[in-house]
């Protein structure tokens, strides 16, 4: 079982930045495929970008694209967004994910089986 641990969230401007860090523990982080997930009040759980376990691949959500970079460190089992240019529009509980099976790079949320507890995003106007 991987315990995923978020932080870096917080309330900033529109324009600004923030970096999300989520580190893995309890289990294996090599292999598999991670992702960022958010949910804004009312909505359902999007996906907003995910990485390749050797971070060769990336996809992104096209409402994030260009704007946020979804990077990895493996030694320290640690996958970061980072997220540039934010609009009010972001702001949601973010999560980051593992994917249930390794070696694949995959969107749908239903794919991934290990979840974080979520870090808040506000972006005010």
């Amino acid at each position: 079982q991987v315990q995923l641990v978020e932080s870096g969230g917080g309330l900033v401007q529109a324009g600004g930045s923030l970096r999300l860090s989520c580190t893995a523990s309890g289990s294996t982080f090599p292999g598999y495929a991670m992702g960022w997930f958010r949910q804004a009040p009312g909505k359902e759980r999007e996906f907003v970008a995910a990485i390749s376990f050797g971070a060769l691949r990336t996809v992104y959500a096209d409402s994030v694209k260009g704007r946020f970079t979804i990077s990895r460190d493996n030694a320290r089992n640690t996958v970061y967004l980072q997220m540039n240019s934010l609009k009010p529009e972001d702001t949601a509980v973010y999560y980051c994910a593992r994917d249930k099976q390794p070696g694949r790079l995959e969107t749908p949320s239903t794919n991934f089986g290990s979840w974080g507890q979520g870090t808040q995003v506000t972006v005010s106007s």
